[in-house]
């Protein structure tokens, strides 16, 4: 056994260890889904962190490190202000005591408004885990070469999967409490030892071309929108992050945690691009790098000793089966309740529905599983996963928090439209064609639909009175 299997099987026993631990402690839905409403602020902070930094952040932030190189600090600017803006609708959310997004949803616009939510939600999170997967899969292989590409997705598939059906959120968030401590630390160690084995900044500067040293690098203000916009739409509407509010003790504690996960999101995105960019000029080959978005694994294990490389790719698989496990709960709860409870058994006995939970946790893995098979690409698969979510949901979520004015009319129109015009941006190859992004024509329908068929109603409403 390697010293990289090592570290990485004692990790994944840690996981098991706390999995069972917290698996004890669930018997109700909301022990499962939400933990039972009891998390103290330095857990939400770091189950918030921790879920929040994933594949799009490691890899994708990494890929367009690699192409365009220190202007992919532009990257987090967009989930920056999404996070900051949810700061001011944590307590909200949270005093409403519900468990789904979908359920603000309905309470505000009725359950076709929950049912498009649901829809939108189970579609993007899904194929999030997909590629967190892939991710995954790639870490452990380059970590243990003996172990295939296929087996070694093949693992952290099952392993995510059984994980996430234990114990649900007790599980999840405990981990993460483990994980967003790494990640902030060994992240930080990770880049002064890259920027050491890279020269510095000068050293970095000789291997890499002029525009990679730019902040002002080659993307230009119609790729900037469509890198900006969907992490943006996502954090504020991100239903991940609402559990996570719905799971804390109380609302100033949903909003302090908030605030932390602001600090700790532009932390760590920054110290992620930095990281990539001396790994970029460690690994530069000419700038044919086979798979850019995993230059700093490859870093790793080609430039640190074994027992340090371990222990960055470890991190680094962490960070990636952590979100896995955090994204697989979130539909898996919204289907339970949402459509089951809602439609099939309200009164179904909280021990089947913690059972039909875990059954569709494996169910929702084994889907994701296969839309992993379906792409290679990291950046744009998430934010064609980010879009589908963003476009469709946040809007109307946001106004059922914020805006009493949203008629139902104008929240179903919106969700539908967003839904709606991702598909066709994306499969009619208008994307490709014009070089818009899908978010922009996808959000600004979604907004307008709500807004303007919101005030129609209204007059309508008036008129008829």
């Amino acid at each position: 056994m390697t010293i990289y299997s090592a570290v990485i099987l004692v990790y994944l026993l840690v996981l098991v260890f706390i999995s069972f631990k917290w698996g004890r402690s669930v018997k109700t839905q909301e022990d499962f889904s939400v933990a039972g409403r009891s998390l103290p602020t330095m857990v939400v902070f770091l189950t918030m962190l921790a879920t929040w930094t994933g594949t799009g952040s490691l890899f994708g932030n990494a890929e367009k490190t690699y192409r365009a190189g220190i202007a992919a600090l532009i990257l987090p600017l967009g989930e920056l202000i999404g996070i900051g803006l949810l700061i001011f609708l944590a307590e909200r959310a949270r005093r409403m005591e519900q468990i789904t997004t979908q359920d603000i949803l309905e309470k505000k616009y009725g359950v076709e408004a929950r049912i498009l939510g649901t829809i939108a939600l189970v579609i993007a999170a899904v194929t999030i885990v997909s590629y967190q997967y892939r991710a995954a899969g790639a870490v452990l292989h380059l970590a243990v070469p003996e172990i295939s590409p296929g087996l070694a997705m093949g693992i952290c598939v099952i392993f995510s999967i059984l994980y996430t059906a234990v114990a649900g959120m007790y599980s999840v968030a405990y981990t993460d409490v483990v994980m967003g401590i790494t990640m902030l630390v060994g992240m930080m160690a990770a880049l002064a030892v890259f920027w050491y084995k890279a020269g510095g900044v000068q050293g970095a500067l000789q291997v890499l071309p002029p525009g990679h040293a730019d902040f002002f690098g080659p993307i230009g203000w119609k790729e900037a929108w469509g890198l900006l916009l969907p992490p943006m739409l996502l954090a504020l509407g991100d239903a991940n992050m609402y559990q996570r509010f719905f799971s804390a003790k109380s609302a100033g504690v949903a909003k302090r945690a908030t605030v932390l996960t602001l600090l700790g999101v532009a932390w760590i995105d920054g110290v992620i691009i930095l990281t990539a960019w001396f790994c970029s000029a460690l690994e530069w080959r000419g700038g044919h790098l086979e798979i850019p978005g995993r230059v700093i694994a490859y870093a790793a294990r080609d430039f640190l000793p074994p027992w340090l490389g371990a222990v960055v790719l470890t991190t680094l698989f962490a960070i990636i089966l952590d979100t896995a496990i955090g994204y697989l709960l979130v539909p898996a709860t919204a289907l339970i309740r949402d459509v089951y409870q809602r439609f099939i058994s309200p009164d179904a006995p909280p021990q089947k529905i913690v059972l039909w939970s875990r059954i569709l946790v494996v169910l929702l893995g084994i889907a994701a599983y296969y839309i992993s098979t379906l792409s290679k690409e990291f950046l744009s698969v998430a934010l064609y996963a980010y879009t589908i979510y963003g476009a469709a949901v946040t809007p109307a979520l946001v106004a059922a928090l914020v805006w009493p004015r949203a008629t139902k009319q104008g929240a179903v129109a919106s969700m539908l439209g967003g839904i709606l015009v991702t598909f066709y941006w994306e499969m009619s190859g208008r994307a490709a064609s014009t070089g818009i992004d899908t978010v922009i024509p996808a959000g600004a329908v979604s907004i307008l639909l709500l807004i303007g068929i919101s005030l129609a109603a209204q007059k309508l409403r008036q008129a008829h009175a």
